[in-house]
């Protein structure tokens, strides 16, 4: 079983390599860290189920704007081939023209929950991506 210290570390590494390849656009590297099987559970939206749909969505989004997330482990717990991490979110959305009606810059901020899983690769990818926002909804008017 690898030691929890580096799980921790390989985790901190992709998380940091993530949030340069969102803000970069880099869709094809994001998809690679995340399993063929993967659910990514964003807030306030239908899941994103699979590598595939998870790229595309993903390709499409960074044409509306510039997205930008940081993101803070805060724990992990490891029992081989799974590891859960938890931690901190926040994400800043920079809308371009041309992004869908409706769609306006805004900045979301939650925790986290990711269950990551040694492949037979002997990489550790994504299978559920779940934010949850701290953010409230906007009032009715």
């Amino acid at each position: 079983m690898p030691e929890i210290a580096n799980v921790r570390r390989v985790i901190k590494e992709r998380n940091s390599q993530l949030e340069k390849w969102y803000a970069s656009g880099d869709i094809d590297a994001v998809a690679g860290v995340f399993a063929n099987d993967c659910w990514q559970m964003p807030p306030h939206a239908d899941p994103l189920v699979g590598r595939n749909a998870l790229r595309e969505w993903w390709k499409r989004a960074v044409t509306w704007g510039k997205w930008e997330f940081a993101l803070d482990l805060q724990d992990v717990v490891v029992n081989c081939p799974i590891a859960v991490e938890r931690g901190r979110y926040t994400v800043r959305f920079t809308a371009k023209s041309g992004a869908p009606e409706g769609l306006v810059s805004f900045e979301d901020k939650g925790n986290y929950v990711v269950l990551w899983r040694m492949e037979a690769d002997k990489e550790w990818r994504i299978v559920w991506d779940a934010p949850v926002s701290g953010v409230p909804l906007p009032a009715a008017s």
